[in-house]
């Protein structure tokens, strides 16, 4: 492409990476997102750098692991001085537009705003519109859709490449809803009785002799006490909320169909880079587990889709590379055609999309901090070509490692097994080094 593409990044909410009919699920139907699948690439082993919203949006948006943008829990917004995607593609020429969840600092309201928090984008409307409920994408989506939609009505081809090039963001709050559904807010989905209801995921009992620090979570009663309302579930409960979820899935995926339908009468889809992403990921009752905050595959491994005709391959599946969520800035700008900002801890995916047979990620970190009334119980992931190891800093039985080749739902933690002991020091030695290179505060428990 002569002239630097449009960008559209559509970001979902909690969409665990098998969330998609496209990548194999029968108890779901998106066809939009589909869609995107067949017209482009699709990352297997795509992860979140934070299984948490906030978090995991600040690092989407400045290519730098949560530690190290003062996101570390929900809340706060990205320290000042950091730059961001909207800030970084405005200096380049480009008009970046939001449309829909943030969830870093305060609301951000329509317009162009300075005040801590904008991130350099124009707001097509405000986070949370007066009159819409705060917390039920059920109700946010539509309205979000509504704006992004009309912004992308009125964006005719460009006159030579004379125009500046869009970046739209469309954050999408579904299938968030699932977490007021777990503590019974069950009033926007109905399960019909006597329907067939998913069967329960062949991992569902928790890893034996669990560590400690992943039963404090289950207990925990504040930020992120969902889990805490699950104890008493039966099997029926578990395939409700399985059921649940995937419906909130296709309510997202509606949305989806308007953005990419509006892309389309535009004429503009031969000009726009599009890319489907979410900021982390879903339980979905793997080891009894509900929503986020741990580290589980289906809480951190998140869809990518990335589409831009002619120049990324169509209904193509990368089964090798990792890409974390810290790679999506620098992966914008080399399709933009501008460096990225300096000091980020991302990389462009570019090249291995456009020769596979490079190399990539050798690994890559994956942070948790669960916890606001202790900000040193944290979690670190890291995972390489075929296993995963994860580490937490308080209680008993402290680590993971998992060969994600064998047994990818993680059911057998082989840190205890002397047979692994090379791989496990391997691997402790990997996360030291990426703790040491990012200056992360995290401690080892060996």
């Amino acid at each position: 492409m002569s002239t630097p593409p449009n960008i559209l990044v559509i970001l979902t909410d909690q969409q665990t990476h098998s969330a998609l009919s496209a990548h194999g699920s029968q108890y779901l139907h998106t066809p939009r997102m589909d869609s995107l699948v067949r017209s482009g690439l699709s990352f297997q082993n795509a992860y979140c750098a934070s299984p948490v919203c906030g978090p995991s949006r600040g690092s989407l948006l400045s290519g730098r692991l949560p530690h190290r943008t003062g996101v570390e829990v929900n809340g706060p917004a990205v320290e000042p001085g950091i730059t961001s995607m909207g800030q970084h593609f405005r200096q380049a020429g480009y008009r970046p537009c939001y449309a829909g969840k943030l969830h870093l600092g305060p609301n951000p309201r329509k317009g162009i705003e300075e005040a801590e928090g904008s991130q350099g984008f124009e707001f097509l409307c405000d986070e949370y519109p007066e009159g819409i409920p705060r917390q039920l994408g059920t109700d946010t989506d539509p309205v979000w859709t509504d704006h992004a939609v009309d912004f992308l009505q009125n964006q005719g081809p460009r006159d030579s490449g004379s125009d500046n090039p869009f970046l739209l963001v469309a954050s999408l709050h579904n299938p968030h809803d699932i977490c007021y559904w777990v503590m019974e807010w069950r009033h926007f989905v109905d399960v019909p009785s006597g329907i067939e209801l998913p069967p329960l995921p062949a991992n569902f009992q928790p890893v034996t002799d669990e560590p400690e620090f992943v039963g404090l979570c289950r207990n925990r009663t504040e930020y992120g006490p969902e889990m805490s309302w699950t104890h008493d579930w039966e099997e029926t409960d578990w395939r409700k909320y399985l059921y649940v979820y995937n419906r909130l899935t296709e309510r997202v995926d509606e949305q989806i169909g308007r953005l990419l339908g509006a892309l389309e009468e535009s004429g503009l889809v031969d000009d726009t880079l599009v890319v489907l992403t979410s900021d982390h990921g879903e339980g979905v009752a793997a080891h009894k587990w509900v929503t986020k905050l741990m580290l589980w595959e289906e809480v951190v491994r998140v869809p990518f889709v990335i589409r831009l005709p002619g120049a990324v391959p169509e209904n193509r599946v990368d089964r090798t590379h990792l890409v974390s969520g810290v790679d999506l800035l620098p992966t914008l700008c080399d399709y933009a055609n501008i460096a990225p900002p300096a000091g980020i801890d991302g990389q462009s995916i570019r090249p291995a999309i456009e020769n596979p047979s490079l190399p990539g990620r050798s690994n890559l970190v994956t942070e948790l901090q669960p916890f606001l009334d202790d900000e040193t119980k944290k979690g670190r992931m890291i995972r390489t070509a075929h296993y995963k190891y994860i580490a937490f800093s308080h209680g008993q039985r402290p680590e993971m490692l998992f060969d994600l080749e064998s047994d990818p739902g993680e059911t057998d933690n082989l840190a205890y097994r002397p047979a692994y002991g090379e791989i496990l020091s391997e691997h402790r030695q990997l996360l030291r080094q990426e703790v040491a290179k990012t200056a992360d505060p995290f401690v080892l428990p060996v």
